[in-house]
């Protein structure tokens, strides 16, 4: 085994080849500890590698001296034809080590740099690498991540709100898509800010301290517990009126057919809470999502080839509906506690302002369109979930209901993360990789039974959803994002911004105590209805 140290400018760059001579070769594992005037190197055996005798391979490790484990690992074999793109990204990765050892070693000889680019590009290109090495989720990925997450409930209730508030209301929708687009941007600008932020918890930390953190983690939590509950209700009342005229019963569950098709609906879905990453669950977003388009189509098909003429009149405006819609709209936008995870998750984080963009636009293009066809077809008695509206013999309206009863499925798993991160990383660091997986499933299967518990005995969709945004939405996608960004880059923001945040937030908070008074009194009058009657 050869090995050879270069050392400059607290930059090492280790060369390991190892000629391999046997079927299977055991690679020698170079452990570096890394000071400012000291290197000290260690081997330990370690790591295998399988492959055939005669083969020359080679491992760059990069290491910065503030990392006491490498940035990047790479074997590569002069014989291999393939090359998958994890390893042309560790291959780039090493090159520029090279290429920064190459620059630091001029400077620590008072020499002229001689290399392809200056001192300060290579520090610009290690930082964009460092970027790059934090995720790997490309931009199309990226966007079907938050389209996904944006895109769910609210396509549902939009021509309801648009109905019961007039199609002026639209402007409303369209304004709010608008500032939590920007408020998505902004969220980005204060990660760019403190690289160690790597959640919405962190940014309120970064921004307020301890009270920053422990508000933003209570609206959190807030927010993840209603939307949950919002969605077990929606799969509720479409799974009721797919099995509309079918008997199910189990002599020993006191449960109607509706809560035990619920039940085990939500126990098919509880698995999907113990998936650890974003990568392993991006496949949910993708089944959301294409839930999503199904039931836009399926509306679609319903009043070219189903017999429903669309002639019905939307009001211009009802305004005293207003605050109570308002709560709708805003969830309908909701998402903001997952974007920084998303924005972690990026191979290049400086396109999440595109992404946001991007994602916010096709949610608003598809909540207008829906929310006019909707209205249109249906009129007054449109219900808060279109697909309960649609007539029951038609199969699109059968393809409706099970994609809208497979979207809440999907939803559980992405909803629960920002939860789940949080809760492993208050668990100790001394603790096992498999128990704080058996702890974090366990905790979320619980809290998700709870959830359904609470979903069968308020069943008022409409009331729960519009509370919940009006509440808690509001302040995660509006409010507490201008508040953040106003603290951490105060010193970097334009007097126009500065004006623009302040209206914001004085936005927000009127539209939040509204909403939330209408929607409170509407769900306890239907309460004390239901248990009247």
């Amino acid at each position: 085994m050869k090995l050879k140290v270069l050392y400059a400018n607290h930059v090492v760059v280790v060369v390991v080849v190892v000629k391999e001579m046997e079927m299977n070769v055991i690679v020698k594992e170079v452990v570096m500890k890394v000071e400012v005037d000291m290197v000290e190197v260690e081997e330990k055996e370690g790591w295998a590698h399988g492959g055939g005798g005669g083969r020359w391979w080679q491992t760059i490790l990069y290491l910065n001296m503030w990392n006491t484990i490498g940035k990047s690992l790479w074997l590569k074999s002069n014989c291999l034809s393939h090359q998958n793109q994890v390893a042309s990204d560790s291959v780039h990765r090493g090159n520029l080590a090279l290429q920064q050892l190459s620059c630091n070693a001029c400077l620590e000889e008072n020499k002229a740099c001689k290399c392809d680019q200056s001192f300060e590009s290579c520090k610009r290109v290690s930082g964009a690498d460092e970027h790059h090495s934090e995720g790997n989720n490309s931009f199309t990925h990226s966007v079907i991540n938050m389209t996904g997450m944006l895109i769910g409930l609210g396509q549902l209730s939009t021509p309801y709100a648009l109905e019961t508030g007039g199609w002026s209301s639209a402007f409303l929708m369209i304004g709010l898509g608008v500032i939590c687009a920007y408020c998505s941007h902004i969220l980005g600008k204060c990660l760019d800010k403190n690289p160690k932020s790597r959640s919405y918890t962190d940014i309120g930390q970064q921004a307020f301290g301890t009270k920053g953190k422990l508000i933003a983690a209570t609206l959190i939590y807030m927010e993840i517990f209603m939307a949950l509950v919002s969605y077990t209700i929606s799969l509720h009342d479409n799974l009721n009126t797919v099995f509309s005229g079918t008997q199910f019963k189990v002599s020993w569950a006191k449960l109607s057919k509706s809560q035990l098709l619920t039940l085990m609906a939500v126990l098919v879905a509880l698995p999907s809470l113990w998936l650890r990453d974003l990568s392993s669950i991006s496949f949910l977003s993708f089944g959301g999502l294409l839930m999503s388009l199904v039931i836009f189509t399926s509306v679609a098909c319903t009043g070219i080839f189903g017999g429903v003429k669309a002639n019905h009149t939307i009001p211009a405006l009802r305004l005293h509906n207003i605050p109570a819609i308002s709560g709708l709209y805003i969830f309908s936008y909701a998402g903001h506690i997952v974007f920084p995870n998303l924005y972690k998750a990026m191979k290049d984080p400086s396109k999440f302002t595109k992404v946001s963009i991007v994602s916010f636009t096709l949610a608003t293009i598809l909540y207008a369109t829906l929310a006019f066809m909707g209205a249109k077809l249906f009129g007054p008695q449109v219900n808060p979930q279109i697909t309960l509206s649609m007539p029951p013999h038609l199969i699109v309206t059968k393809i409706a209901l099970w994609a809208t009863a497979v979207t809440p499925m999907t939803k559980y798993a992405l909803e629960f993360a920002p939860m789940a991160i949080q809760l492993e990383h208050n668990l100790p660091h001394s603790m096992s990789s498999r128990t704080k997986l058996i702890i974090r499933g366990t905790v979320g299967s619980v809290l998700l039974l709870v959830i359904l518990a609470l979903a069968l005995s308020v069943p008022y969709f409409e009331y729960v959803l519009s509370l919940t945004g009006s509440l808690v939405s509001i302040g995660i996608c509006v409010i507490f994002p201008c508040a953040f960004y106003l603290k951490i880059c105060w010193g970097q923001i334009s007097r126009p911004l500065l004006l623009l945040n302040f209206t914001l937030i004085a936005f927000g908070l009127l539209l939040g105590v509204v909403g939330t008074i209408s929607s409170s009194k509407l769900l306890i009058k239907n309460l004390n209805r239901a248990h009247s009657g």
